[in-house]
């Protein structure tokens, strides 16, 4: 029992000297690896105006603002789509008797909006009454679109129809901006 065990520790130590060179093989001076990395599609908002004050020029002429953006955008090479949408997700209030995207006083009432956008993007065609039912369009971008790596420049101009019929006040309502690429 004795040799027998003998022979197996024998065995054993034998067997781990001829594996030893072959794991000190595995290093080496230098070695390499291979960085891969898959770009996808994306894109990003930042809105620029977080508070955008509508104002008016004259008596009873409409409110006029500006919101700016700015945006990031890569989209697909071949066949890459991407857009700018805005929804107003909180009509105007106090919604008393005050302006109201969702349900005008009258039929002339809106919140009507036109865009510009920075290349690669293609601005919406307006004046475009925002919405609070649907996502409206600001920008579109085609295939392989590639923004600057600080982002590039957009802009909404707001125009409120300034109705006699409104109730002094302020009013509020909050839109949002929605950014997406393929």
């Amino acid at each position: 029992m004795k040799t027998m065990f003998r022979s197996f520790a024998m065995l054993a130590v034998a067997s781990l000297i001829l594996l030893a060179p072959a794991a000190q093989a595995q290093f080496a001076p230098t070695g390499t690896t291979t960085v891969s990395v898959t770009v996808a599609a994306e894109a990003a908002i930042r809105i620029d105006t977080p508070n955008t004050v509508l104002t008016n020029a004259a008596p009873f002429s409409n409110y006029t603002g500006t919101t700016n953006y700015t945006y990031k955008i890569r989209t697909g090479k071949a066949a890459g789509t991407g857009s700018v949408t805005l929804q107003v997700t909180s009509d105007f209030a106090p919604g008393l008797v005050g302006p109201s995207v969702a349900s005008p006083l009258t039929a002339g009432d809106v919140l009507a909006y036109t865009c510009s956008v920075a290349a690669p993007g293609t601005a919406c065609a307006g004046p475009i009454n925002s919405s609070t039912a649907a996502a409206t369009s600001v920008a579109t971008f085609g295939a392989n679109a590639r923004s600057a790596v600080a982002g590039n420049a957009g802009s909404v101009d707001w125009t409120l129809t300034n109705d006699p019929l409104y109730e002094t006040g302020s009013y509020s309502a909050t839109v949002t901006f929605t950014i997406s690429a393929t």
